[in-house]
């Protein structure tokens, strides 16, 4: 199964890749397709079985398969399946589920069962508990649900996966003949491997063109007619559905010449989501950060990152800078937060609620605003009600330019806070950097830090 992270640009930081969220075109496509971040703009994901059901729906080839929700359950279904062995996948929303670990001990998140028995011991294992993979970290994710599949036997494994790509200006198929592995590492290591086809939007897949690629791909002669209506069904799915990603790894001829999708992951646009309301409405919440979620209902783009800086910026491209900066300084940023070009004083309220949720992470906070649309001074009023009403104990240090400024900056001066105005975004994540470092090494020791103004 692939891993699907969204790695991304060579020409940014790890902490701002991981906050752009970068298509799929980002990891296997040639560097010049990658100029373009999404920002803080959120795909819905959603879990396998569902997948399974729409390619059922749409006419594409998989195995026998059913969810179920307790370990009864699962005995039930593979003893209805009629097959001698199935497969116990763990529904969780992360790659690298095949080489996780449960809470529970249970070592892999897709388990072989040679028996309704064995699979109803593996659901109780999986079923409730945490499954903790490289991409979840430390935290896990819950596993609600599990899909029973019946077992096939592969003779050979493909890669196959749609997505949009900004140098067509369109979507373009992604195949290869190496499948079932993880593709980002085929990508590395052999990228000759990695076969694209852009797809004209306005005429379609062509079936001359699905043959094509299913020839290149290494598919025999025997099995292209099937892997070419498996592609245009899969890209009539990609278009009916609004995806921004289908991903199907592995894409199995199995030992009866049968083309079959063995696994799938679909991502779908959240601009569409008034259009795709049935899909939509399956969002998993429980699989989200619920800090994003949370920052969802404030129209705020939020990710969680792994540092100790706080950061509240308006602009994706700006975040993304202002995360390179402060790595460049030595810092390491605890989020991507953008607060877009309309935010009011209540929204950054409940930014810095967010960025200060879990204080033992925080240890200082930048603020960078350049002020177009959104006036600085709007932003000021949000920082000193933030700092007042949440009582916030770690140095501020606010970058202000644009629209108002000057008023913005006598707010601040006013406010009586601990809140460091800089003119200039360098000085301003050295400062905090410094100022986190210090924060840091006392809370190392236990100590309390009181910053006064001026610093």
């Amino acid at each position: 199964m692939a891993a699907c992270l969204y790695k991304g640009s060579r020409l940014f930081s790890a902490s701002t890749i991981k906050a752009g969220r970068l298509l799929l075109s980002s990891r296997l496509l040639a560097p010049s397709t990658t100029a373009g971040l999404d920002g803080g703009k959120r795909n819905l994901s959603v879990h396998e079985y569902i997948g399974y059901n729409l390619l059922e729906d749409a006419g594409i080839p998989i195995p026998k398969a059913e969810v179920a929700k307790t370990p009864q359950q699962a005995y039930e279904i593979a003893k209805s399946l009629g097959a001698e062995d199935v497969v116990v996948k763990a529904q969780v929303l992360a790659g690298g589920r095949g080489k996780g670990t449960f809470e529970s001990g249970l070592k892999g998140g897709v388990k072989l069962a040679y028996s309704p028995e064995e699979v109803k011991e593996f659901a109780d294992q999986m079923i409730g508990k945490k499954l903790i993979t490289k991409q979840t970290g430390e935290a896990g994710r819950i596993c609600s649900s599990v899909l029973i599949v019946e077992r096939m036997y592969s003779r050979r494994e493909y890669y196959f996966a749609i997505t949009m790509d900004r140098k067509h200006m369109g979507p373009v198929l992604i195949g290869s003949s190496q499948g079932g592995v993880n593709i980002e590492e085929v990508a590395a290591e052999t990228p000759d491997a990695i076969i694209t086809e852009p797809i004209d939007i306005d005429t379609g897949i062509q079936q001359e063109q699905a043959e094509a690629m299913a020839k290149r791909m290494g598919f025999p002669d025997k099995c292209i007619s099937q892997a070419a209506d498996c592609f245009m069904k899969l890209y009539q799915l990609f278009i009916d559905k609004d995806c921004t990603m289908v991903e199907i790894n592995p894409l199995t001829e199995d030992n009866h010449g049968n083309v079959l999708c063995m696994d799938a992951k679909i991502n779908f646009d959240d601009n569409a989501a008034y259009r795709q309301q049935d899909i939509h409405s399956l969002r998993d919440r429980t699989q989200e950060d619920p800090r994003e979620v949370k920052a969802a209902e404030y129209d705020l783009n939020y990710i969680g990152l792994d540092g100790d800086i706080g950061c509240l910026v308006n602009g994706a491209g700006l975040a993304m800078a202002t995360m390179d900066i402060i790595k460049l300084n030595g810092g390491s940023p605890a989020n991507f937060l953008d607060v877009g070009g309309g935010a009011t004083a209540e929204q950054v309220k409940h930014a810095f609620n967010l960025i200060t949720s879990d204080p033992k992470v925080v240890h200082a906070i930048l603020v960078n605003i350049f002020g177009g649309i959104m006036r600085c001074d709007i932003i000021a009023q949000g920082i000193i009600s933030a700092a007042s009403e949440l009582d916030l104990k770690v140095p501020i240090v606010v970058r202000l330019q644009g629209t108002q400024v000057e008023d913005a900056k006598a707010l601040i001066a006013a406010s009586k806070m601990r809140i460091l105005a800089c003119d200039h975004l360098d000085e301003a994540a050295k400062m905090v950097v410094r100022l986190s470092t210090i924060v840091g090494l006392a809370k190392d020791v236990d100590l309390k830090v009181n910053f006064q103004l001026p610093i």
